[in-house]
């Protein structure tokens, strides 16, 4: 690689990532959608939705069968990015209660080697409520680590990272519209984007936001394809 390569490759992975605040406390956003506690060395992702194709096969709705791997590839690379001493997935890490079952054995071992060296937390959500203790980690409704809370569902707290409504953002650029995955966040508490392949999204615009957040004064951090893009929630569509 020539030295004016490696420069622009520094300058696209240095863009990867931003900061959000949350009760005083600054994370890394990182742009695959996941949340970085430098100082803890603390990992968050929400929402994997692991086996959501497997599940709509089960129900006649055909979709590529490949959501669990590239979910998995992803968060791989993430993980090797930051080397976090603790991962916390949000809940809603598998689609249904018989998720975990339906794993191939690549992903099983591709799940454990995540685990090598680390502490994992499973936090049960809505779709997850009673994940087996096969899986590795230990599983919890949610943790409170430096005054800080994370859980599935969001209640509106000061101090709360949460998932559950797969956030997303309207925007206009170069004369089109688009609409990303995003984090919304007002400086006080933060919903994280789904990071599931396959994992839907509810718009930021959504009355759901405005009783967690109680004003529009919040901010949408977009991911973009080589940075995080912050925008008022307001200004979005």
């Amino acid at each position: 690689m020539t030295a004016r390569a490696q420069i622009q490759q520094e300058k696209l992975s240095a863009a990867r990532i931003s900061t959000v605040d949350v009760a005083g406390v600054t994370l890394i956003a990182d742009l695959s959608g996941a949340l970085f506690w430098e100082e803890q060395r603390l990992l968050v992702v929400s929402d994997l939705h692991l086996e959501k194709g497997s599940s709509f096969a089960a129900r006649g709705v055909l979709l590529p069968p490949y959501d669990t791997v590239a979910t998995l590839s992803r968060l791989s690379a993430v993980v090797a990015r930051h080397d976090p001493r603790m991962v916390i997935a949000l809940g809603d890490s598998f689609h249904d209660r018989s998720a975990h079952e339906r794993l191939s054995a690549p992903d099983r071992e591709a799940i454990a080697a995540l685990q090598l060296r680390r502490d994992w937390i499973w936090i049960s959500g809505n779709h997850d409520p009673a994940l087996p203790s096969d899986l590795g980690g230990v599983v919890a409704s949610e943790v409170a680590i430096g005054g800080i809370a994370f859980r599935h569902e969001p209640t509106g707290a000061s101090g709360e990272i949460a998932g559950h409504l797969h956030p997303k953002a309207r925007v206009s650029t170069r004369g089109r519209s688009m609409e990303r995955r995003c984090f919304a966040c007002d400086g006080e508490r933060a919903v994280m984007p789904a990071f599931g392949a396959y994992a839907g999204g509810l718009s930021i615009r959504d009355a759901a936001f405005a009783k967690i957040f109680g004003t529009p004064g919040f901010m949408a951090h977009v991911l973009g394809d080589v940075r995080l893009h912050t925008i008022a929630a307001a200004r979005c569509y």
